[in-house]
């Protein structure tokens, strides 16, 4: 097969019959081109199949790419690739690209991942904190490239945050089921050391609390659910010597292995479940879910570091997006009378 040469900018402005300077201006400042001009020039570039090194532009302009970049965990949870979708969203609308690299959730992989993104040159690093310190990009934030943590705060780092009002949604959720009657409510899901987990079990415990209730150990089951399966979990619970009669589980991976254990043990119809993060299928099957708009998350995200691009100086942000719970019918059931 013959490779074709790729066109150049040359080669665009001499179809159109511009300069190469307005046809840079078409890709970089479009509007100080007339309209005929652009659509003369886009028609130009399709025609050649040209595309503008976004990259190398904004490397020749002295500083930095017009490139973000986005550093996620697995590509399997839903979560991760909803954020990066907002993000990529809000960016295209104003011109920018994104770089996403995954750390598959893993805290060694954060820092390689890191140096990687920002050799080259992006104009803002967004990132979903894996690992316990991220003093390392104090450095490169000094020298004036932002730093955007989302989902959890960065730690021993100055920089913006965008993070879910987790506490409150567990919170609220836990008020819920003991106006219905529930007075041992289970919590599972990873351990606190995780920001996301320590506020969400902080939300529960304060509700129990609230209610006389100061004690939880008996219905807690904190485990790192990527090491024990969560059906491990949720079984070893119900099974001590006194189970819950409502569960709330920490994340959508909890959630799907409570309702396993529940259809294994027979008590499907009985117990009550709400689940923090919504997953497909959940409205199908009924379950009462603490969901939030991870979409918009990422937009805003996307919004803050264009605006710390500009004002690299401005006041550090910590901004909390709503939770909020959507009651499909697992969520509202009350304890039957002998398990009150």
């Amino acid at each position: 097969m013959t490779v074709q040469q790729r066109a150049t900018l040359d080669d665009v402005a001499r179809l159109a019959g511009v300069s190469s300077k307005t046809v840079s201006r078409v890709f970089t400042q479009r509007e100080l081109v007339s309209p005929e001009t652009v659509e003369r020039v886009l028609s130009a570039a399709k025609r050649l199949r040209f595309r503008p090194n976004t990259l190398a532009r904004g490397l020749r302009r002295g500083g930095s790419t017009n490139a973000l970049g986005f550093i996620m965990g697995e590509l399997s949870n839903p979560f991760y690739y909803k954020v990066a979708s907002g993000i990529e969203r809000e960016l295209a609308d104003q011109g920018y690209a994104l770089i996403v690299a995954t750390t598959d959730d893993s805290p060694e992989g954060e820092e390689r991942v890191a140096d990687a993104l920002l050799a080259q040159r992006i104009g803002a690093l967004l990132i979903i904190p894996v690992s316990d310190d991220q003093s390392y990009l104090e450095g490169e934030r000094q020298l004036g490239t932002p730093v955007i943590a989302i989902d959890r705060p960065a730690r021993n780092l100055v920089a913006d945050s965008l993070v879910l009002e987790n506490g409150k949604g567990t919170y609220e959720t836990t008020r819920r089921l003991l106006a219905r009657g529930h007075r041992r409510i289970g919590y599972v899901c990873n351990p606190a050391s995780v920001y996301t987990q320590a506020e969400r079990l902080r939300g529960f415990r304060d509700a129990m609390a609230a209610d006389g209730i100061a004690d939880t150990s008996p219905w807690e089951r904190l485990e790192d659910d990527l090491s024990i399966a969560p059906d491990v979990i949720v079984r070893d619970l119900m099974s001590s010597e006194s189970p819950p009669t409502a569960l709330i589980t920490g994340n959508n991976r909890m959630t799907i292995g409570a309702l396993r254990v529940f259809r294994e043990l027979g008590i499907m119809e009985s117990m009550a479940l709400v689940g923090f993060d919504d997953f497909d299928t959940a409205d199908v099957i009924g379950v009462t879910v603490i969901t939030y708009d991870p979409v918009e998350l990422g937009r805003q995200a996307a919004r803050l570091a264009l605006e710390r691009m500009r004002d690299p100086a401005g006041f550090t942000q910590q901004i909390a997006l709503p939770t909020w719970i959507i009651e499909r019918g697992t969520g509202e059931r009350a304890p039957r009378n002998q398990d009150a």
